[in-house]
């Protein structure tokens, strides 16, 4: 009687047994199967955190390997307010050593969160302080900033990079794709008591490095654009200023110098104005530097000689019920007292023998109205309207350097044309591009982009444009010792206000070319909006002759050199 009831307290043990056994296998099947990506996930996500670091951006150096743009370890901080006790104290301690108000570091201390950034790319004794400190929770770092040892030198064609590394402006971002380091993700572990930890050995993990660009930029010929210009700007009380010296041959730029300047390691209260490059971004109307692009178009198409006869209507011609004006009362002169003289009567006379279509194709093929295909950002194509959209005096202003808006750069390319034969060369900065190992990857070789005009014409022109400088209204750009061909110009600039030309404000110019007879340089100097005298050939002239004497006599140049590679080619 009693055997009944014993067995059946074990059946029920046996099933309660069952049950719990079942509901276990079930719990762990739930846990290690079904649950088990989401689990080790969420683990992930409390003992770890990911990070990225990417390698050093590459250099950028001169055409003999001085450096213009480097990177530096400099310290960054972080911290870890999970495991933070006193997050409004370790601020109080923070704040005079990262220079930020103690609420606004607390606030990002006491988010819930295992990894928090607060201050990067600091200055090294501020590093040092932050290590001395010792504050639990709070890490220092080492991280790449970008550094230009010269300072504003070159500025506006460097750019510059932003807190994570891109670049934004200049070469930094027009070749930011070469520039960049790899980027490499790190793993930070965090210790029993939640602390953030860098792994074992991560510092040796270094990221391959960015490419290395080497540029067509000459570091001393741009130091001396630089400050020949800055004084131009002063003594002129200018708005600003441009200066480009290029190699006629190849289309290397030696210098492109704007003012006023800036530096690249000091970008954050400076405005877009202050950092864009004036000499890519800027249009003006050109004046009579354009009369050099007309004659040659005229010369080519032999509609002028340099002989021709040119009546100068004693000062005062009318076209489309305006009249044109010159500084003096010419009357008969040769074409090329035309250029010499700077004469908007005889400029308007060649236009219009050209006529519409030959002049508008003429001014397209010397480069007007399209990007010179410069390897920077930024750059416009400039005004220049098809003949449909001209008026009656079109092609009487246009021939004058009116009713057309250039850049400095298309405008050294047009004259540079005629500096190399009539051939022009498409203008650009970087050479070569090497790797972190030193290895070339790419050797920018110099670009034919197509003839404008003969040899002959060039030639012509150069001897014009020399008559200009020894007996014409660029005789402040003469160098002593060489032979200098260039074009002054003056140009009244558009009120916004009337929507007329300004009686006060006007853009001064001069662009040539030296030696004559052998170009090494082609140079534009433009002065905008100087005080005073604004003629091109006052403002503008005296200061391609300062930079063109120096750099000739850095170049090593002589005047006997130059004598005998005229004598030479002549003999040929």
């Amino acid at each position: 009687m009693t055997a009944g009831p014993s067995r059946g307290r074990r059946y029920v043990m046996l099933l309660v047994f069952l049950c719990g056994f079942s509901v276990i296998v079930f719990r762990l099947v739930t846990l290690q199967v079904l649950q088990a990506a989401e689990l080790t996930a969420k683990a992930d996500r409390q003992h770890q955190k990911t990070v990225s670091f990417e390698g050093a951006r590459g250099t950028v150096s001169d055409r003999h390997g001085k450096v213009l743009a480097m990177n530096v370890e400099v310290p960054s901080v972080f911290g870890v307010p999970t495991s933070l006790e006193s997050p409004a104290t370790v601020a109080r301690h923070l704040s005079p050593v990262l220079h930020i108000r103690t609420g606004e570091l607390e606030k990002k201390l006491r988010q819930d969160k295992s990894f928090v950034w607060l201050a990067r790319k600091l200055e090294p004794e501020q590093g040092r302080r932050l290590e001395q400190m010792s504050l639990d929770g709070i890490g220092v770092v080492m991280e790449g900033r970008r550094f230009y040892p010269k300072g504003p030198l070159l500025a506006h064609v460097l750019g510059f990079s932003g807190m994570d590394g891109q670049g934004l402006e200049g070469l930094e971002r027009r070749y930011d794709s070469q520039l960049h380091g790899e980027k490499r993700v790190t793993v930070l572990q965090r210790d029993a008591l939640g602390r953030t930890v860098f792994p074992k050995g991560v510092t040796e993990q270094v990221p391959t490095p960015g490419h290395a660009l080497t540029l067509t930029i000459d570091e001393v010929i741009q130091y001396i654009a630089e400050k020949e210009l800055e004084e131009a700007v002063f003594h002129a009380r200018a708005k600003s200023g441009t200066i480009i010296v290029m190699e006629p041959q190849t289309g290397a730029i030696l210098a492109m110098a704007v003012s006023p300047r800036f530096d690249p390691n000091v970008v954050a209260k400076l405005t877009p104005d202050r950092w864009r490059n004036r000499a890519l971004t800027d249009t003006y109307e050109p004046g009579s530097t354009m009369k050099v692009v007309v004659a040659a178009a005229a010369l080519e198409e032999k509609v002028m000689t340099p002989g021709t006869m040119v009546f100068g209507e004693n000062g005062h011609m009318v076209i489309a019920n305006t009249t044109i004006h010159d500084h003096e009362k010419l009357g008969w002169i040769t074409f090329s007292e035309v250029i010499q003289k700077s004469s908007n009567i005889g400029a308007a006379k060649t236009g219009m023998a050209l006529g519409e279509q030959r002049l508008y194709r003429y001014l397209q093929g010397f480069g007007f109205g399209q990007r010179t295909e410069i390897d920077l950002p930024g750059e416009v194509s400039g005004l220049l309207k098809a003949p449909k959209d001209w008026g009656r005096r079109s092609v009487a202003s246009i021939s004058m350097g009116q009713e057309v808006g250039v850049t400095a750069l298309q405008m050294v390319s047009a004259l540079s044309t005629l500096a190399n034969g009539g051939v022009m060369m498409r203008p650009y900065v970087v050479s070569e591009i090497r790797d972190a190992k030193g290895h070339v990857l790419k050797e920018v070789l110099p670009q034919v982009k197509r003839r404008v005009v003969s040899p002959d014409t060039a030639w012509m022109m150069t001897t014009m444009m020399e008559g200009v400088v020894t007996n014409g209204t660029g005789a402040k750009a003469a160098i002593p010792g060489f032979r200098v061909a260039g074009k002054t110009g003056t140009a009244q600039k558009i009120d916004p206000r009337t929507g007329a030309y300004s009686s006060t404000q006007f853009v001064g110019s001069f662009v040539g070319y030296v030696p004559a007879e052998s170009p090494r340089l082609a140079m534009i100097v433009v002065i905008d909006e100087p005080q005073g005298e604004a003629w091109g050939g006052t403002v503008a002239a005296p200061v391609f002759r300062r930079v063109g004497e120096q750099v000739l006599n850095y170049l090593g140049v002589s005047r006997e050199d130059t004598v005998k590679i005229a004598l030479a080619a002549r003999e040929n």
